[in-house]
């Protein structure tokens, strides 16, 4: 029995039931926690869209021909974490882990999408999406191995590789807080007026998550933005011009930017794939521990991550990006101690409505880019801070911090001085800049070689 059934409400129903992924609570109280889930999942949802668009160049700005692109990206970001949790909590014969996980878009794989598309507008998006189908695909087909290969990726890896990916990111934040790429080499950029809603967002989601309780402290980020928001209003930075312009009801339209194959980004994606996989594993685990008290089996396992690749695949035939579990639902199912997964269906229900109105995805990115790094710099922050969490599990022998030093310094140093590779062939050179995969291959062929001893 978990700390949290230890604790529950009575009239949700027993430790026993509540232990039962195939449990439904009474429905007066199974919606409320489905939208639950969804508050604490759904800043961090649509952030790598508008990320991803305002490192194409496009999207911001109310008299942008190609903000409609911006919308339908977030539009797509809420439809398919949608469909990839209905994937997850009901399944589809080997598909799906039947347990309460929710699906979202990853931050894992900034680090490859946002070079892939630098300032190409939607010219990028054809090889970036197909990069994504195929290297869902690859996620696919992990589902089958993922357990033999978890030995060569000990925290000391995965907790880099994390680590790798927070660093790549936590420029963005202080980019965009000051005022984003349009107002770069411009007197606005940096200016008290940009920060002042951006340090709003990070100091009421502190106050909130460190002050309060339940719901509310599990929807902090949430919070903040709103708070953010409110006084970005006030100062005149927010502009609904486009909220009306969008459509009230619209499907997905796959293959909406064309098909295009980029060595460099399949090849990444196919990499990030198997770090996304094991930290679906992870994610598993945790829920299992978390609500129930048990070890997930191979089944749980196997079919979460093949839940992971059929939802990236699909997401981005239509022009989404890739999904992968959200961990602070993990953590949200600790707290409310309800494993049910038709909780997380109810959910699901909900953000796939929500991605078929384009109008909600409008008001979305009515959020002003200073607010939304405000957001960021605490996304990003955190997974950061989840990578040296992941690290503290490690036993620092000579031998680990030989292996995380070079590891890092290799792939750091290139991700700052990207230049030092200018005369590697073009693929390769985007491959290697990331940082993420020459510290991962270091990382991994350093732990499988060098002895225990050393």
């Amino acid at each position: 029995m978990t700390e949290a059934t230890l604790h529950h409400d009575p009239s949700l129903g027993t430790p026993e039931q509540l232990a039962n992924p195939d449990y439904t609570p009474p429905l007066a109280k199974a919606v409320p926690l489905g939208i639950q889930h969804v508050l604490a999942m759904f800043a961090s949802n649509v952030t790598p869209a508008i990320i991803v668009a305002g490192a194409a160049g496009f999207g911001f700005g109310s008299d942008s021909p190609e903000f409609p692109n911006l919308i339908y990206m977030i539009q797509m970001s809420m439809l398919f974490a949608g469909i990839a949790t209905l994937f997850q909590t009901i399944g589809m014969g080997p598909v799906g882990s039947r347990l309460p996980i929710v699906q979202g878009t990853s931050f894992a794989f900034l680090p490859i999408m946002i070079p892939a598309v630098a300032g190409q507008g939607t010219a990028g998006l054809a090889g970036l999406m197909t990069g994504i189908v195929i290297g869902g695909i690859f996620h696919f087909t992990l589902g089958s191995v993922v357990g033999r290969i978890r030995y060569a990726l000990p925290p000391l890896v995965t907790g880099l590789i994390v680590l790798m990916i927070g660093l790549a990111l936590i420029r963005v934040g202080i980019q965009y807080s000051a005022g984003g790429v349009p107002k770069i080499g411009t007197p606005d950029y940096g200016t008290l007026a940009m920060w002042i809603p951006a340090l709003t967002v990070v100091i009421v989601t502190v106050a909130i998550k460190f002050f309060t309780r339940g719901l509310i402290s599990v929807a902090a980020v949430l919070i903040g933005l709103f708070a953010g928001y409110v006084v970005a209003l006030a100062m005149g930075q927010v502009s609904f011009g486009n909220v009306a312009r969008a459509a009230t009801f619209a499907l997905p339209d796959p293959f909406r930017w064309g098909v295009e194959f980029n060595a460099a980004i399949i090849i990444g994606m196919c990499f990030m794939a198997v770090i996304s996989a094991i930290e679906t594993v992870g994610d598993v685990s945790g829920i299992t521990k978390g609500g129930a008290g048990r070890e997930a089996t191979d089944r749980e396992i196997s079919g979460a991550t093949y839940a992971d690749g059929l939802g990236t695949a699909i997401a981005g035939i239509f022009g989404g990006l890739p999904n992968t579990s959200f961990s602070q639902n993990v953590g949200l199912i600790s707290i409310t101690g309800v494993m049910s997964r038709h909780v997380v269906t109810i959910g699901a229900i909900f953000l796939i409505l929500c991605g078929l109105l384009p109008k909600v995805g409008a008001v979305v990115s009515t959020v002003p880019i200073n607010v939304l790094g405000g957001g960021v710099i605490v996304m990003f922050g955190m997974v950061c801070a989840a990578g040296v969490n992941m690290l503290s599990e490690v036993t620092w022998s000579r031998r680990n911090m030989v292996i995380f030093a070079i590891s890092l310094s290799v792939g750091f140093g290139l991700q700052l001085e990207p230049e030092a590779l200018q005369h590697l062939p073009e693929t390769l050179r985007i491959l290697l800049t990331s940082g993420l995969l020459p510290a991962a291959a270091l990382s991994i062929s350093l732990n499988l070689l060098l002895p225990d001893d050393f």
